[in-house]
């Protein structure tokens, strides 16, 4: 009896022999128009450049445009000759596009075809805007993603093999972020991949692997919505676009900086909503929040803020400015950038070459204003110009780069400021830092170690105000990590504060220029708490851990 003769294995080694003459012949013909060839199955197709030619109109030419930059577009054809060709072309043109055009094979084009069909999980988008409105994404961000769904999630993606394949994993990763509540992502390149991090709650967090093709493949795309150079790998740019969502638009601002292994790239996320939040939510201790009530609505004088990068300083005076804002008064802002937008608010932005904190300060005060936000102090001359101001009936805010509040007299000095003006221009003296928070369902209480104790005890010891402690100093709580889920037992984040005010003691040895240690002893007496004993005060409140605040703010010997 005669065995059935098995044709499949053969039938696909035909079928592969076509596809690579079909692409042969594309190569041939290429060469003979003199147009360069392309294969869009090996190419990421831009839903962008994919909407400016209507699925109708493309079928009829056999003519694609598969990527986008500005006014340029790159445009695959499958036979320069057909009638319908020329039209669409002369459409293009009309509208102020100008191309490249390539030659591709039938199956290629038929494969780009394909993703019309597919266009429903994003809305259309222009340059700088990648808009997030398709009924899929919408549904994810419904239902919230832990790290462990992201990844399944990110999985599915990578390993779809549909032509629209990179903008859903980006558009995965960016709900992902919204879902973890991440302030920064962070895409890092090694040698044989890429890995995805993400700054959640401040610390950052390893998400998921990419391959280098895909991760490539992002990086591009990051690029050219940031509007800076894709051809450009060996210097870092900067840049930004928008997300529009169904919840609201959020501003992404980029850094692409180059490494061994290719581009680093970080985008920071920009949530307006985080400007929203009343001052009175930020975490500031009662005593000192009152203070601080009176002490913003003064008609004249400077408020300080200082603390590292990522401390929470621009929206503890965005938050301020909310407060103060009225139409009866004028605030207006220069800034680095220009971060978030206040309604209300005049705010300007530095350039490093024609406008500089310190010109456009000086501009700033011929504007008549009654508030003023200066993003931050970096140079004598503008440090002048923002005492000035305080002196000459204006409400400065503005931020320095210090460790804590006692340190902001010195470094004005080191600035080239005269001391001697500090009692009469700077009113307030703020530090901060943000910590975790405790997960409030599932936190545990346990009782404090003797060391734990003794270390407390010599914390609050200098505090002079001792009815801001707590009647009973036993228990402590602690987090409840669920590695499985991702969760590390904290969600949030709260500031923790400390504030010097100016009077008159302070400001007789201030005009000596002492050090900072000299003027926080000579600021005890105002008995408002420093950032350790605010920071022992929440994590004996249950909102954070002894290790959180152990581990952010440094604690006295």
């Amino acid at each position: 009896m005669d065995l059935p003769f098995d044709t499949r294995q053969t039938d696909v080694k035909l079928a592969e022999a076509r596809e690579h003459e079909e692409e042969d012949v594309a190569r041939i013909l290429s060469d003979k128009y003199g147009m360069q060839y392309t294969d869009l199955s090996m190419k990421d197709i831009d839903s962008d450049a994919l909407r400016l030619i209507p699925e109708t109109a493309a079928r009829a030419a056999g003519t694609i445009a598969f990527a986008k930059t500005g006014k340029h577009l790159s445009l695959a054809l499958q036979n320069p000759n057909r009638p319908e060709v020329d039209p669409l072309l002369a459409d293009l043109a009309e509208r102020g596009f100008t191309f490249d055009k390539f030659l591709v094979s039938e199956k290629s084009i038929e494969w780009a075809l394909k993703r019309y069909s597919e266009l429903s999980l994003t809305t259309g988008t222009k340059a700088g805007v990648f808009s997030m409105l398709g009924e899929a994404v919408t549904k994810m961000s419904a239902e919230g993603m832990s790290k462990a769904s992201l990844k399944t999630a990110l999985d599915d993606a990578t390993s779809d093999r549909s032509p629209n394949r990179l903008t859903h994993i980006f558009e995965i990763l960016l709900a992902g972020a919204f879902a973890l509540r991440a302030s920064d992502i962070h895409l890092e390149p090694r040698e044989e991949s890429a890995i995805l991090r993400m700054r959640i709650d401040g610390l950052l967090t390893d998400i998921y692997t990419f391959d280098t093709t895909t991760f490539f493949q992002l990086i591009s795309r990051i690029k050219l919505l940031s509007g800076v150079k894709i051809n450009i790998t060996n210097r870092a740019q900067d840049g930004r676009f928008s997300i529009t969502r169904a919840q609201g638009d959020v501003e992404m601002r980029t850094s692409f900086i180059p490494e061994n292994y290719g581009e680093s790239a970080v985008m920071r996320i920009l949530n307006p909503e985080a400007t929203k939040v009343s001052y009175k939510e930020l975490g500031i201790n009662a005593k000192l929040l009152a203070r601080l009530e009176t002490e913003i609505r003064r008609p004249n004088g400077m408020l300080l803020t200082t603390g590292p990068t990522g401390s929470g300083k621009t929206t503890t005076l965005y938050s301020f400015l909310r407060e103060l804002y009225s139409p009866e008064i004028k605030i207006i802002t220069i800034e680095d950038p220009v971060e978030y937008h206040l309604a209300g608010i005049v705010q300007t932005q530095v350039d490093e070459k024609k406008y500089t904190f310190a010109e456009g300060l000086r501009s700033i005060v011929r504007q008549d204003p009654d508030i003023i936000m200066v993003g931050e102090i970096r140079d004598g001359e503008t440090a002048d110009i923002a005492i000035q101001a305080a002196l000459t009936g204006h409400f400065v805010l503005s931020t320095l780069h210090t460790n804590n509040a006692a340190g902001t007299f010195p470094r004005l000095a080191d600035l080239g400021a005269d001391p001697k003006s500090f009692g009469s221009a700077i009113t307030v003296s703020m530090a901060q830092r943000l910590l975790r928070t405790l997960n409030q369902e599932t936190k545990k209480e346990r009782p404090l170690t003797d060391d734990e104790k003794a270390m407390i005890a010599k914390v609050f010891e200098p505090l002079t105000d001792k009815s801001l402690l707590p009647e009973k100093i036993e228990t402590v709580w602690e987090p409840v990590p669920n590695a499985e889920a991702g969760d590390t037992g904290y969600k949030g984040r709260i500031g923790l504060y400390e504030a010097i005010f100016m009077d008159d003691a302070l400001a007789a040895i201030l005009r000596d220029n002492p050090p900072s240690n000299e003027i926080a002893k000579a600021a005890i007496n105002q008995g408002y708490p420093t950032m350790a004993q605010d920071g022992i005060l929440k994590a004996l409140a249950g909102t954070t851990s002894l290790s959180e605040v152990l581990s952010t703010v440094e604690m006295p010997r």
